[in-house]
């Protein structure tokens, strides 16, 4: 299926030539391509009818998983019909075992699975092999951690298909090999059950059910199913696909030989802590290990099974894991957004991960294999693509050396918007020029960002604006995540004039009220004053018709001069574009139901479990506003997932497992609160 790119826009501005310069690029083959995108010029529409035009299956990498979440929107709204995935780290919660030397502690791997999430994670898996080429994957940099070799698990995807001749016994067996469980209560995502010739299995990684009626030993007809109210969605003559419930899945004849290969190294491993004399090391790493192995001969799985994946993968010590990209055709596309500060952070994840289970290992909590169960390193992930196009307002040296320095710009606003004027001031006296500036700002009904250089600095300065009468806040690193959304939140509705911080050149902040953004002590050299944090803080005041920015400095730096000379070239380009076809720069104003419904996560800071005051529901309800695909879920999606949360809640219950159960009854609580705070 092709792909059917839909939008009532059209590309304006500059945004025909970088599409064309970029189309011309991938279908000629070229490696690597920049596409240097200013602040608020469309960079995801242009790559979305890159995508399009080149017709190749993509892979859209980011640093965060809320700004995956945002590019997953806005990538469905695009491509409603084709398939449009979304892929992070699947851990509400995520602390790993550890070891640490000096003070003689282990800490236990502790971790909190978001079910939504895994299930996306497994339908992105199946949607990649099941052959469609129209496939966008909307990725932050967890997606280059190891995962189940995609052999094994496209070896064990089971087709059922009408007229199939199965004994009902032997598919049932297949489904526990594919890791489903048969349940005869509960009837929730990877399990299945059996009602005399009806079979039912529910996909892990589907919203529906499959319903198998069988006549002796053949599949007399499929059907997808609600599996909440067993009603019939759709006849399946042409069958279905059903794939693993796990993305770690292997067969009885792979898991065979692991279990034989972990008992060899687990023997070599014990006699070299037994010749180096080290007795404690050489009974923790046998004890350990075979509790591990016991727990796979009888469950198939033990806590921790990826640090032996290297067995199950069939790999060679120091081999890199399979992971996400390896599920994509050769061919496939790499997007790498807001690439200044993505490809950084794939470049130091290897190391950290290492430093870690160095010290497992050395101290006998772990086997070598563990090394071998890690992300990519960055020289593996360089071999992993053929094609690859970064984008980022500031693009680092190493986008463009991959690039030979060949950049499409795209620089132009469809609004007409011009980069703002900058204004050099010396640094004596600023707070009191500052003063009058914000005076003259809130005066226009204008907002004022200010950054500072430390956070104390924030802090006494927000004090101090404070007492002379101005409405302030600070934001840094201290401030909570969805305290930060509700501070920019009355930024943007005026409840606040002045917002003070360390570091605001937050990619994708969109603040159209800010027409003035102050630098203090902008020649003081080092990241906050570089070239691009300098480029990416002045973006701040560009959606602003009146936007200025002010650096108070004694001195002109390298950094500030070039961003100056970029900023001046830009705005040149764009001044010459506007007279040229009789543009009028105009900002685009959101109304005050608007402004409300783009921050409505900071609704859900305030939530509450209602009958209980209890300070663990209230950071249940935090943890599930903060997490990208509950915020983004419809009322009908919400409405399904509370249902759902109850039933378990339940059936918790029921088993006496009071601790989950009140777990549950937060979520439900918190979910509930959401609902009703909900706008669509």
């Amino acid at each position: 299926m092709e792909y059917q790119l839909t939008s009532e826009f059209k590309p304006t501005g500059d945004q025909p030539t970088a599409i064309a310069k970029l189309v011309e690029g991938v279908n000629n083959g070229e490696p690597a391509q920049v596409l240097l995108g200013a602040t608020g010029t469309g960079k995801t529409f242009t790559m979305a009818n890159v995508i399009a035009e080149t017709g190749k299956p993509a892979l859209v990498l980011c640093h965060n998983k809320t700004l995956a979440a945002q590019l997953y929107g806005e990538f469905k709204a695009f491509f409603p019909n084709n398939a449009v995935e979304y892929y992070i780290s699947y851990y509400d919660y995520y602390q790993p075992e550890a070891y640490i030397a000096s003070t003689d502690v282990f800490i236990e791997k502790d971790l909190a699975i978001n079910q939504e999430i895994e299930k996306l994670r497994l339908h992105t898996t199946s949607t990649l092999l099941s052959g469609r080429r129209d496939v966008i994957v909307v990725a932050s940099v967890s997606c280059i951690y190891g995962i189940g070799n995609p052999e094994e698990f496209a070896k064990n995807v089971i087709f059922l298909k009408p007229g199939m001749r199965y004994t009902r016994n032997a598919l049932l067996y297949q489904f526990v090999q594919i890791l489903y469980s048969r349940t005869e209560v509960e009837f929730t995502r990877g399990s299945f059950r059996v009602k005399g010739d009806t079979v039912d299995v529910f996909p892990a990684y589907a919203d529906y059910a499959i319903r198998l009626y069988f006549f002796g030993d053949e599949i007399e007809s499929v059907h997808k199913i609600d599996p909440v109210s067993g009603k019939k969605l759709s006849d399946e003559p042409h069958g279905l696909a059903l794939y693993p419930a796990n993305l770690f899945v292997t067969g009885k004849e792979t898991l065979n030989s692991a279990i034989k290969q972990i008992q060899d190294d687990m023997v070599q491993q014990h006699a070299y802590f037994e010749k180096e004399g080290r007795d404690a090391e050489a009974k923790r790493i046998m004890e350990r290990t075979e509790f591990d192995l016991e727990m796979i001969r009888e469950l198939g799985y033990c806590s921790g099974i990826e640090n032996y994946s290297r067995y199950f993968d069939g790999r060679s010590p120091g081999s890199r894991p399979f992971c996400l990209l390896d599920y994509f055709p050769d061919d496939y596309l790499l997007v790498v957004d807001e690439s200044h500060a993505t490809m950084p952070q794939i470049r130091a994840m290897w190391g950290g991960d290492r430093s870690r289970k160095t010290a497992l290992i050395e101290y006998g909590f772990r086997l070598p294999s563990a090394l071998d169960n890690r992300p990519l390193t960055f020289n593996e992930f360089e071999s992993m693509f053929r094609q690859a196009v970064y984008v980022s307002a500031t693009p680092a040296d190493y986008e463009l050396a991959q690039a030979d320095g060949v950049v499409v710009e795209q620089i132009i606003r469809p609004t007409g918007l011009l980069d703002p004027e900058i204004d050099i001031r010396p640094s004596i006296n600023q707070i009191d020029d500052l003063l009058d500036e914000v005076d003259n700002r809130v005066k226009m009904g204008d907002r004022v960002l200010v950054t500072t250089l430390t956070k104390r600095m924030a802090e006494e300065l927000s004090k101090y604006m404070d007492r002379l009468g101005i409405k302030v806040e600070y934001v840094h690193s201290d401030v909570k995540t969805l305290d930060r959304v509700e501070i920019l939140r009355k930024l943007r509705l005026g409840e606040i004039d002045v917002l003070i911080g360390v570091n605001l050149l937050r990619e994708g902040l969109d603040l159209p009220e800010v027409s003035l953004v102050a630098i203090l002590d902008a020649d003081k050299e080092g990241f906050l004053r570089d070239q691009r944090s300098l480029i990416q803080t002045m973006g701040r005041a560009a959606r602003n018709d009146k936007g200025k920015v002010i650096m108070y400095a004694d001195r002109i730096t390298g950094s500030m001069q070039r961003a100056i000379d970029e900023t001046n070239r830009r705005r040149a380009t764009q001044l010459a574009y506007n007279e040229e076809h009789n543009i009028t720069p105009r900002t685009v104003r959101k109304s005050h139901a608007e402004i409300i419904g783009q921050t409505d996560l900071a609704d859900y800071r305030t939530v509450e479990a209602a009958g209980y005051g209890n300070p663990e529901a209230d950071s249940v309800a935090l943890a599930m506003a903060a997490e990208p695909v509950v915020a983004m879920m419809n009322k009908v999606e919400l409405e399904k997932l509370i249902k759902t949360t109850e039933k378990q809640m339940e059936a918790a219950a029921k088993d006496l497992d009071f601790l989950t159960a009140a777990k549950l009854r937060d979520e439900l609580s918190a979910l509930r609160g959401m609902l009703k705070n909900k706008r669509d």
